[in-house]
């Protein structure tokens, strides 16, 4: 099995490793690094997997700062990586200025629009598996009262926090919801104190489940109601392992699939344009795995994969923020 080699960024440059890249495929993970235990985690884990299997090698890029998107991205291009993947939807803009210079390069941007030719954009419907993880976080709080902490207070977490409180409301109208986001700048996406500092104050006001879509400030959080006693909805990555019993569910957002499908595509491969993967696409879901499977009955699993199959039918509706930024559920 060949290693992925690995790329640092380091202060104001990006360095290669020796040799060129040789039409080899890229990704470029955002702020947090590769092994934040969620969103760039599960990228990697694409990635990797692609390697394992193939026996190829991919070049990969840690953000270390803001600052190193655009040299990030030239860099790669001009050494011959094709597809070029990139985690985030902070590297749009960049994307937009840089697509064009580089028509024969295929780019991959999950969580990000840009509408160029040589450009593939893969959102998620992160509400419809959000609605579902709310529905167990309803059905499991004694209290009455969940919360949920987010990272970058933007539209895209919001879409989280709104399809969350639909499932909670779902499965027990009388529940109290508390919301918080970590900050407003990139930063949020790797403060586990600050994640750990909403969730004891959320705990002080009533608060027996949390939902974490923050990044690796999520680590924060799931650690905190470990040691609280109260549960946790982790997100992204399966994240059910790193507080067996503790951690209620995880939210499942296929990043991985994502990177793994555009690396087996490969640059002749990847069709341009948008995608949108939700339920149907087997983009999210919610984990139940021997970490949690104590935690979730029958009767919850049950009402959960009802609530699926009608999402799926088109029977149940999940709101979906960024399309119209009111939440009736909050």
């Amino acid at each position: 099995m060949k290693l992925a080699r690995a790329l640092l960024a380091a202060t104001a440059s990006v360095a290669l490793s020796a040799g060129a890249v040789l039409a080899d495929p890229a990704i470029i993970f955002d702020l947090g690094g590769k092994f934040d235990k969620s969103f760039n985690e599960s990228a990697f884990t694409g990635a990797t997997k692609w390697a394992e299997e193939t026996g190829g090698s991919f070049a990969e890029i840690e953000m270390q700062s803001e600052a190193q998107r655009e040299q990030a991205l030239r860099r790669l291009a001009e050494d011959g990586a094709n597809p070029i993947v990139m985690t985030g939807f902070a590297f749009s803009t960049v994307l937009s200025e840089v697509a064009p210079d580089y028509p024969d390069t295929k780019f991959v941007i999950i969580d990000g629009v840009v509408d160029a030719p040589n450009v593939r954009s893969v959102v998620f419907k992160e509400q419809e598996g959000s609605y579902l993880v709310g529905m167990l976080a309803g059905m499991a709080s004694e209290s009455g009262t969940v919360s949920f902490v987010g990272g970058m207070d933007i539209p895209l977490i919001h879409k989280f926090a709104c399809g969350y409180a639909q499932g909670v409301k779902a499965a027990n109208p009388d529940a109290t919801i508390i919301q918080n986001m970590t900050g407003t700048t990139p930063a949020a996406w790797n403060d586990p104190v600050k994640g750990s500092e909403l969730t004891k104050a959320q705990i002080s006001q009533g608060s027996d489940v949390v939902y974490a879509a923050a990044g690796g400030t999520g680590v924060g959080v799931l650690q905190t109601a470990a040691d609280e006693g109260i549960y946790s909805i982790g997100v992204d990555s399966n994240q059910n392992h790193l507080h067996p019993g503790s951690v209620l569910t995880s939210m499942l957002k296929r990043v991985d699939v994502a990177v793994y499908d555009a690396f087996t595509a490969g640059a002749d491969g990847i069709e341009p344009g948008l995608v949108a993967l939700g339920l149907a696409e087997g983009g999210v879901d919610y984990a139940v795995d021997e970490n949690n499977a104590e935690l979730i009955t029958e009767e919850m699993k049950a009402a959960v994969e009802e609530a699926k199959a009608k999402i799926l039918a088109g029977e149940i509706e999940v709101h979906n923020y960024e399309t119209d930024s009111s939440c009736p559920a909050m």
